[in-house]
């Protein structure tokens, strides 16, 4: 367990104390033991893959392939940085869109108990005086982060072509290749979840962290420490909580997915709840294809089945998200709507 000096997220507006306590309730469901487990070495991977992404659209990962040496690396730093004064930490941000940020998620309302760092996986445009903030060896930081995000995207990429393989896609690398592409537009963010002082004498009750949303991207891939507070939403609409892991990796089906995929594959809807105790700080890794890719259901899955989506761009996609809220269905957006 990473043990986190004193939060530097000090107060929060008690409107949005009582809204978000409200919304969160008394959600601390038991652990929820059906997350599809996927030994990435196993003969049977693709097909395991195809059946969590139809059913839940979220799955863990073990024998990975990342080094545990890079994972402990850069958590290390991240909680060096996220253990410094709130003023220095400021000194990264406001994120636009890069860079730190505190408790407002966004440009649109949406508030967490929550700071976080997202970075652009091509780190040659985060620039050297962002990244002395660090310390002063930023360096350090540029190498902890370049080889984490390497390992990770050969991981998705790994994870991706074994998905078209399940789905008997003869272009192996359909998905991948918009990940591994010079232009792919995907990016890193670690988040801190801070314990919630105000929630120590109130037991039984959260405080959202990161509310409810879906990923845009294709895919995410996340890993936290060993506390817990990620909840997931089936699809009768209960949120259950995900065990804490900290060597195994768990992954998102992102909106860009579902509709390549024609809604066979379910965009998982989660969010994050507070813990009164312990701080939790997880990195997420967004894989995301380049702005100009076109984004539509691929011809090999629709089998005569009519698009469920309208042809868009990433780019149009992003540009959507971002001037949505976090709870916003995105993807209605671009949904062919049948004639009456």
């Amino acid at each position: 367990m990473v043990v986190l000096s004193k939060p530097a997220i000090k107060q929060m507006a008690s409107s949005y104390m009582r809204n978000s306590m409200a919304a969160a309730g008394s959600s601390s469901a038991a652990f929820f033991s059906g997350v599809p487990l996927i030994d990435l070495s196993a003969p049977d991977a693709k097909h395991l893959i195809v059946k969590a992404c139809e059913e839940l659209g979220f799955f863990k990962v073990v024998n990975h392939g990342v080094p545990m040496e890079f994972i402990s690396t850069l958590e290390s730093e991240s909680t060096k940085f996220f253990s410094l004064p709130l003023s220095e930490k400021q000194r990264a941000g406001p994120p636009s869109p890069f860079g730190y940020g505190n408790k407002q998620i966004g440009r649109n309302g949406d508030v967490g108990w929550v700071e976080y760092l997202l970075l652009n996986t091509h780190l040659e445009s985060n620039s050297d005086g962002f990244l002395s903030i660090f310390g002063q060896d930023p360096q350090k930081l540029r190498s902890a982060v370049n080889d984490y995000i390497s390992a990770v995207r050969n991981m998705a990429c790994e994870i991706l072509e074994l998905m078209a393989e399940g789905l008997k896609i003869q272009q192996r690398n359909a998905f991948s290749k918009l990940l591994m592409d010079e232009e792919s537009d995907s990016v890193f963010r670690v988040n801190h979840y801070p314990p919630c002082p105000e929630l120590q004498t109130l037991k039984g009750t959260n405080m959202i962290g990161f509310g409810e949303h879906t990923d845009p991207q294709i895919i995410s891939v996340l890993r936290s420490n060993n506390t817990s507070g990620l909840q997931i939403s089936l699809a009768d609409g209960n949120w259950i909580s995900v065990p804490p892991d900290q060597s195994s990796f768990f992954i998102n089906v992102g909106d860009s997915l579902q509709v390549m995929t024609n809604g066979r594959f379910k965009s998982v809807k989660h969010r994050v709840l507070t813990n009164r105790l312990k701080s939790r700080v997880s990195m997420i890794y967004f894989g995301g294809p380049p702005l100009s890719e076109k984004i539509a259901p691929l011809p090999s899955l629709m089998k005569g089945e009519e698009s469920l989506y309208k042809e868009f761009t990433w780019f149009e996609y992003k540009r959507s998200a971002y001037n949505s809220r976090l709870a916003d269905n995105r993807l209605v957006h671009f949904e062919r709507i049948a004639a009456s």
